[in-house]
């Protein structure tokens, strides 16, 4: 600014020096001119330049102030996970620490603890040898049982299966009852008469007989609901094996099951066909299993 200053003033006394100097100093004071409007250029080339840096590191500056923050924020982070890191290590210490006078006590067991495993290893291998035993018998039982009732038996209206200990045998309902009614039909004296003689043969099998129906209500002077009917039903079952074919009644369990635990959607005829049944169960007695818990039991039961 001082320099535009004294040019202006320099621009102002000219005339008067022109009037006052001799051609000599004027081509000087020309020449001083001339450089001065060189010397002006010049610096506001460099002043724009100056400017145009100046709003780029300001840019960079605002980029670099953005950048940090983040890092700042990182940095909180990483800090929070090392104190979070750190809470942990002493917490494991303090574990380890524990787990050192723990394992002062239990190395006084080590010895006692691998006899009683190699003990629980055998009675494991009997438990194993067990239920595969178990499972040849089931096996056998559902051979013999589709043997005995294939003659003369339709395969829709009995059905054998092996499930884990147990046999099932699914009985039609057009088979075994009158229509709506729990009265056994004669066919189904037969077809009981072959389970019974399976059944006899193994003394130390329960029977359990469950009643099931569709979800069609049903009400009468005898039977109040489905429920009602199923559980009639499965009475009738029981009693027709103990009375009429000679199963020990202590053997026989009955139950109903009414139109639950269905088998099809009650939305169809075939549906409603399928969940009517009534379904035989043949299954070790409970106290069989816990035989089992007992090693010196468990391998009596093998042999």
């Amino acid at each position: 600014m001082k320099f535009m200053k004294s040019l202006l003033v320099m621009l102002a006394v000219l005339p008067l020096l022109i009037s006052c100097v001799s051609k000599k100093q004027y081509d000087a004071l020309q020449l001083e001119l001339d450089a001065a409007s060189k010397m002006e250029e010049q610096c506001a080339i460099d002043i724009s330049r100056l400017s145009n840096q100046f709003n780029t590191c300001e840019q960079e500056r605002v980029c670099l102030t953005a950048l940090l923050e983040g890092r700042s924020a990182q940095i909180q982070q990483l800090q929070d996970q090392v104190k979070d890191v750190q809470m942990q290590r002493d917490r494991t210490v303090e574990q380890l620490s524990n787990l050192t006078v723990l394992s002062q006590s239990a190395s006084n067991n080590v010895s006692t603890t691998l006899s009683q495993l190699d003990g629980k290893d055998k009675y494991i291998q009997m438990l194993q040898l067990a239920r595969t035993k178990a499972d040849s018998i089931n096996l056998a039982l559902a051979v013999n049982l589709k043997g005995v009732l294939a003659k003369g038996i339709e395969d829709e209206d009995v059905e054998i299966k092996v499930d884990k200990t147990v046999v099932f045998i699914n009985l039609s309902d057009k088979m075994l009852y009158e229509s709506g009614s729990y009265t056994i039909t004669a066919r189904a004296t037969e077809v009981l008469g072959k389970i019974a003689q399976i059944v006899q043969s193994r003394p130390d099998m329960e029977i359990m007989v469950e009643g099931y129906t569709d979800n069609v209500p049903i009400s009468s002077a005898c039977v109040k609901d489905n429920w009602d009917l199923s559980v009639l039903r499965a009475t009738s079952v029981a009693r027709a094996l103990q009375i009429t074919h000679g199963v020990d009644p202590n053997r026989l369990i009955a139950a109903g099951r009414g139109q639950y635990n269905a088998l099809a959607g009650n939305d169809t005829a075939a549906g409603r066909s399928t969940n009517r049944r009534t379904r035989i169960i043949i299954l070790p007695k409970l106290n069989q299993f816990y035989d089992l818990l007992n090693p010196d039991l468990a391998a009596q039961k093998i042999n």
